[in-house]
């Protein structure tokens, strides 16, 4: 398969979907199949950056007290300074907590939407790193603007919650088409997460995958490791379903590797539910999902 270096966002106009599970698990994946890969904490609340353990550098409790985010994508200093090593093969460029402020400042910088694709990811990308993973804020705002353009792509994640049907809706309608009026943004894949509950029952996590895998504009963007044709739902409903269970499943592994602040792979490199993430991982590699 021919592969090409490839910049991702991960992101849905709403918090709690499993957007930081998804963004550290999909990078360490294609760490693990590339050797290189980079994830960017830009959301202000700095979920990955704190389970990963850096406080200090999220806090400005470092050696310089700055702001690194500021530096980079107002001030263009070297990213190359300010990423910390996660795993083998991952680094990270940690989140701030004063990321707020850089964003009302990048509206009024000149240029403002294209500073983490000129200042960060393009001079990273192909050089220091085969692929670029950014957790992206749960709000609208010039963050978001910002990793759609340096990254064209995007993943949405998924949970059966309250409210996924209007996360799901705000992201295609108030993101993706509003970028789409002004430069290129594929969706490479819509990824259910956090699955345990019976699918042959009226539950949530049957509703959220007949949802998106019998939309017309969407069903195309579910992994196969989620996927259910009709053929699988007919015989969901009359009991001869006998292929494996849809989506990234609940695993307390999944829980407690996110508790102990690494990624999966590096809490338990046997957990089943690896592969999903890896499959994904195989969907930036090639641009899409493959049937």
């Amino acid at each position: 398969m021919q592969t090409e270096p490839r910049a991702v966002s991960v992101g849905i106009l709403k918090g709690g979907f499993a957007k930081t599970t998804t963004a550290l698990n999909l990078a360490r994946e294609l760490a693990h199949r590339n050797e290189r890969a980079l994830v960017v904490d830009l959301d202000d609340n700095g979920h990955m950056t704190l389970n990963l353990g850096f406080e200090q550098r999220y806090n400005s409790t470092d050696e310089d007290g700055s702001n690194h985010a500021e530096a980079v994508l107002l001030e263009g200093e070297d990213p190359r300074e300010h990423v910390v090593n996660v795993a083998e093969g991952l680094d990270l460029f940690p989140a701030h907590e004063d990321l707020e402020s850089v964003q009302s400042a990048l509206k009024e910088a000149t240029m403002g939407t294209t500073r983490l694709k000129k200042d960060l990811v393009d001079p990273l990308l192909g050089e220091d790193y085969d692929y670029v993973v950014i957790d992206c804020p749960a709000n609208r705002g010039k963050l978001n603007d910002n990793a759609m353009y340096a990254t064209g792509n995007l993943i949405i994640p998924l949970r059966p919650e309250n409210g996924y049907e209007t996360g799901l809706s705000n992201t295609l309608d108030r993101l993706v088409q509003e970028a789409r009026e002004y430069f290129e943004l594929d969706i490479l894949a819509v990824v259910p997460s956090d699955l345990r509950k019976r699918i042959d029952q009226s539950t949530r996590d049957r509703k959220l995958l007949r949802e998106i895998t019998t939309r017309d504009a969407i069903d195309h963007l579910v992994p196969n490791f989620a996927y259910l044709s009709e053929d699988d739902w007919e015989a969901i409903d009359d009991g001869s379903y006998d292929g494996d269970l849809p989506g990234v499943r609940y695993r307390a592994a999944i829980d407690d590797a996110h508790q102990e602040g690494v990624p999966l792979r590096d809490y338990d490199p046997e957990c089943d539910q690896l592969a999903a993430y890896d499959e994904l991982a195989q969907i930036v590699e090639r641009g899409e999902v493959s049937r």
